[in-house]
């Protein structure tokens, strides 16, 4: 029961942030949900959940990830492929070298493997964070693709360089040869388990497939299961679970696998793992804020040698400040060489300004998964010891955490304003040129079932109904724009057709509501009906608001 309670207030908690951010305009969504978790544990009595760093991974980041790796944009993830690896495994390298070596020397008390250890869970990003913080159409879409593609894989090696930093702390020997070999086969081993994963369930979809009459809701429970199944093939074999789980989530949607779902099974996985990424997303944030108040009441002696305020705060600026200054160097160094290798090779050049790689340097916040992976640290050493430098690396990650989602919530609003100037437009003139090549499609093939005609010359169901499609199709790309219709005749028309079909759609839910009162139809039939109704409305709504 106690479990369930857990559970339930994690869920309210969730809900109650959106009104509370709405209420409080300037505090982004992020630090009002950590402050929640902070309240719920603060007083004595209060919540103080022990959760398991794998199970914690297994249960919020692998479904997470998975879900973001499914909605994300393949096409651009592939353009800008040189700055999301560059920052993925090059960055977390960098970063787990240079800030091991600032910590150690902020911190001489923290042996050095457990720096590099701590400097490793540090590297991976969270762009939901971000995403929470500033609005998406502020901020350039090349770069907030490339914070989504980093934070999708620098998990999985910031993890796995931890791993091993780690296991070096423990035994106090390190081979660079091994590490690196292990490193390949944790990355290698990861990829592998997500292919072998969607091709398990690729399979199990047709299984069902065969079957007449399966149920959406069993095609969906298949698919809730990939995440999983992937992260725990690679975690028993000694890969990467995370990176599994990514992989998984980046090739179900082009392999055969979506393709074998039935339409109302996709529309409710797609309406599934939306609200668990939305639900996750919360959760994460609520249970940082719930560490937050034993983490702080006890802070190391380590870290308060000559004061007990200034110094851990001194600290975790500098540590910070250190995060983000390793970041805009990086970013700025492989932008240099990135220019030199594509006048080399001839490709093609990605265009940033200083302002931009700053407010990319800024929009590295960490997230749940370095508290995960730091309150992973063993207790005890070998010897029975307590594990050196432990409660240090907790309360700096605490901190760091904390520090950097302020410091992006006051720099990063008017550092991307205006950046992204003009993006709209060619999105939207995207999006208009795929409708009208998919409208002439249709117009196309509905024309050659009307040219069919039936055998004695007299037309046929089939071609009288083409012919009505056909005029449905016409008038949808006239309202496309694009360039035969004045864009004002076509907006007139569009408000048009919107208000008249809200108006149809009012009158239907009326006349069903009628004949549920009347007792001429039961409540299954009024839902079913109404449920259509629905879909018809959102539809109307989604081309009212791109058109």
């Amino acid at each position: 029961m106690q479990t369930f309670t857990f559970i339930l207030i994690l869920v309210m908690a969730v809900v109650a942030s959106q009104p509370l951010t709405r209420l409080f305009r300037i505090v982004p969504l992020p630090i009002v949900q950590i402050a929640l978790g902070a309240a719920l544990a603060w007083p004595t009595a209060g919540f103080h959940p022990h959760i398991e760093p794998e199970l914690f991974l297994l249960l919020f980041i692998a479904p997470l990830l998975f879900a973001d790796a499914w909605e994300a944009p393949k096409r651009e993830y592939r353009r800008l492929m040189r700055p999301i690896l560059s920052l993925a495994f090059g960055l977390v390298f960098f970063t787990t070298l240079f800030c091991g070596l600032a910590l150690h020397w902020l911190v001489p008390t923290m042996p050095l493997p457990v720096a590099f250890a701590f400097a490793a869970v540090l590297s991976p990003t969270d762009a939901v964070a971000v995403s929470s913080i500033v609005d998406k159409e502020s901020v350039p879409k090349d770069l907030i693709h490339v914070l989504e593609g980093e934070s999708l894989l620098n998990d999985a090696s910031g993890l796995v360089i931890f791993r091993f930093a780690t296991a070096a702390a423990l035994t106090g020997s390190f081979s660079l040869w091994q590490a690196s070999l292990a490193f390949l086969f944790a990355v290698a081993g990861g990829i592998a388990a997500g292919l072998l994963a969607v091709i398990v369930v690729s399979w199990a979809l047709k299984l069902l497939a065969k079957f007449d009459r399966i149920a959406p809701e069993a095609q969906v429970l298949v698919i809730m299961l990939l995440p999983f199944a992937a992260f725990l093939a690679a975690e028993t074999v000694h890969a990467s679970g995370v990176l599994a789980a990514v992989v998984a989530g980046l090739t179900v949607g082009r392999t055969r696998t979506a393709n074998q779902l039935s339409v109302s099974a996709y529309m409710l996985a797609h309406s599934f793992w939306t609200m668990l990424a939305f639900l996750l997303n919360g959760t994460l944030f609520v249970l940082l804020g719930l560490q937050l108040p034993a983490i702080i009441r006890t802070v190391p002696p380590a870290l308060i040698d000559t004061h007990w305020l200034w110094q851990p705060l001194g600290i975790i600026v500098a540590l910070t400040l250190c995060l983000i200054l390793l970041r805009f160097v990086w970013i700025t160094v492989a932008i240099a060489l990135s220019r030199a290798i594509v006048l080399r090779l001839r490709l093609q050049p990605i265009h940033t300004t200083a302002r931009t790689r700053f407010a990319g340097s800024i929009a590295g916040v960490r997230g749940a998964v370095t508290l995960a992976g730091v309150l992973s640290l063993p207790v005890l050493a070998l010897d029975g010891s307590p594990f050196p430098g432990r409660d240090a690396a907790i309360f700096l990650a605490a901190g760091v955490i904390l520090l950097w989602l302020v410091i992006a919530s006051i720099g990063l609003p008017p550092l991307v304003r205006g950046l992204a100037a003009g993006q709209g437009a060619a999105h939207a003139t995207e999006m208009r040129r795929a409708r009208i090549t998919a409208t002439e499609a249709a117009i196309a093939r509905l024309e050659s079932v009307a040219h069919r005609g039936g055998t004695d010359g007299a037309a046929t169901v089939d071609q009288a109904v083409a012919e009505g499609l056909i005029a449905t199709y016409r008038r949808r790309l006239a309202l496309l724009d694009d360039g035969k219709t004045p864009r004002e005749e076509a907006v007139v028309l569009q408000r048009a057709e919107s208000a008249l079909r809200h108006t149809a759609l009012a009158a239907e839910r009326e006349a069903l509501r009628g004949l549920l009162k009347r007792g001429e139809i039961d409540d299954a039939t009024f839902n079913a009906l109404a449920h259509e109704l629905v879909l018809h409305d959102v539809l109307a709504e989604t081309k009212t608001g791109q058109h």
